[in-house]
């Protein structure tokens, strides 16, 4: 029961109202006509009953009797009421106080949750920017990698197109092969970094929506209770509002209201954190990646200038045995020319000499001796007709190795030509066109 209840009932108890026998005496009190003196004519006409000194005393007695006590009743209200003014006054002054000071406090807490929002907000567009920085850089890497990949499928093709033993699988092509391997790996590699990086800069983003929308909440709240802390008695844009009090369904408390921004915060610092550590795996991959392509780029110059050097090598000692066998064609040549000669220089001997036998197989009778010029004439027969053989022989075997000499130099000249082919493909068509190939800034996505 509050304090002016307890100021009623007190009033009310003690204001035991006693106006019935002043206002109706009691019929006892009354003098009976019988007894009352009678002057005659002069009573006639007032026999209407009259109070007794009694009860007109007691009348006043009670009048003064209870306005004393209403007067004791009305002091003690006013004593009351004055207590009753001065501590409302005091506990609205109070309550007043504490409610601007438990606002102060609040707004505290608001400043500083949204302080903290605010700088994880900050971070985290400043993480996304980064993020943005490097999927163009990756972007442009994966773009950078087009261009080696032509270059190198463009190498194995103009090598397709050597000539006879020249299309040989060797160490060229395998550090091209290893090359367009590498390109193709690193080229997934890239995209599949480059979908990491675009998840998280959406995840970022929904974790800063997150808290722009926190602070957005709090910046009104801060609003509201500011509002409500410059609210003084003397302020003249304050109204009655008799439900407010039972109009509000909250939605959180203290503890939930705390929770729900510290994880806020727990997730936007967890979100930086994952954003910076993948910075540094990008950064570290386009590093990497791009010491790999520039090592393989390496190789495969250090392939081809070495495949350059043995071609021009294996050329040179072609060419220096080309000339000794157009030497050899030439000496074969002329000592076919002489045997020729020499051939023809024993017919007029073998004419002679088969002659004179000739001639002689006619002597008559016992002329048809067998004497030193016969025997002599016949060993020279035979002397040249083995001589012609020789000669023959020797002829055949001259031909024959100038013919062997020929096909030699058709080898050597084939040879050469597919050297001199290889040569044109290798040192004058892909090397020159791999000078094209990216500079270490442009892999790296600048």
């Amino acid at each position: 029961m509050s304090t002016v209840d307890e100021m009623t009932s007190d009033m009310v108890v003690s204001r035991p109202r006693q106006y019935s026998s002043a206002i109706a005496p009691d019929a006892s009190l009354r003098v009976p006509v019988a007894s009352r003196p009678s002057n005659g004519g002069a009573t006639v006409g007032f026999r209407s009953a009259k109070y007794t000194p009694m009860d007109w005393h007691s009348n006043n007695y009670a009048i003064l009797q209870q306005a004393e006590t209403d007067a004791t009743a009305a002091e003690r209200t006013q004593r009351l009421s004055k207590s009753l003014c001065k501590k409302s006054e005091a506990d609205a002054q109070s309550r007043q106080s504490e409610g601007t000071r438990h606002l102060g406090g609040r707004l505290q807490e608001i400043h500083l949750l949204k302080s903290e929002l605010q700088g994880h907000i900050e971070k985290l567009l400043a993480e996304t920017d980064l993020l943005l920085l490097l999927k163009t850089r990756l972007e442009k890497a994966l773009d950078a990698t087009e261009i080696p990949y032509g270059i190198a499928t463009d190498n194995l093709t103009c090598r397709e197109r050597r000539l006879g033993p020249e299309l040989v699988k060797d160490a060229v092509e395998d550090e091209l092969l290893k090359e367009i391997d590498l390109i193709r790996n690193i080229q997934a590699l890239l995209k599949r970094t480059i979908d990491q990086v675009v998840c998280q800069i959406q995840i970022n983003r929904e974790a800063k929506m997150t808290l722009e929308l926190d602070w957005s909440d709090k910046w009104h709240a801060y609003n509201l209770d500011d509002q409500c802390g410059r609210y003084n008695n003397m302020s003249r844009n304050t109204q009655h509002h008799p439900s407010s009090a039972t109009m509000q369904d909250q939605v959180s408390g203290p503890s939930s209201w705390l929770q729900f921004s510290q994880e806020n915060l727990s997730r936007a610092a967890q979100e930086e954190h994952t954003t910076m550590n993948l910075r540094v795996l990008v950064e570290r991959l386009l590093r990497d990646t791009t010491e790999d392509m520039r090592s393989q780029c390496a190789a495969v110059d250090q392939a081809f200038s070495q495949r350059c050097s043995e071609l021009a090598e294996a050329k040179t000692l072609l060419e220096l045995q080309l000339a000794q066998i157009l030497d050899q064609i030439g000496a074969q040549e002329r000592n076919i020319v002489a045997l020729q000669q020499a051939i023809l220089d024993k017919d007029a001997p073998q004419r002679v000499a088969q002659s004179r036998l000739y001639q002689r197989s006619h002597r008559p009778n016992m002329e048809l001796c067998r004497d030193d010029p016969q025997l002599s004439l016949v060993e020279e027969v035979w002397q040249l007709d083995a001589m012609l053989s020789s000669l023959q022989q020797q002829l055949a075997e001259a031909r024959g190795s100038l013919a062997h000499l020929e096909e030699s130099r058709t080898a050597l000249e084939k040879a050469i030509a597919c050297k001199t082919h290889s040569l044109l493909v290798d040192k004058d068509k892909c090397m020159p066109h791999r000078r094209r190939y990216p500079a270490v800034v442009a892999l790296a996505g600048y």
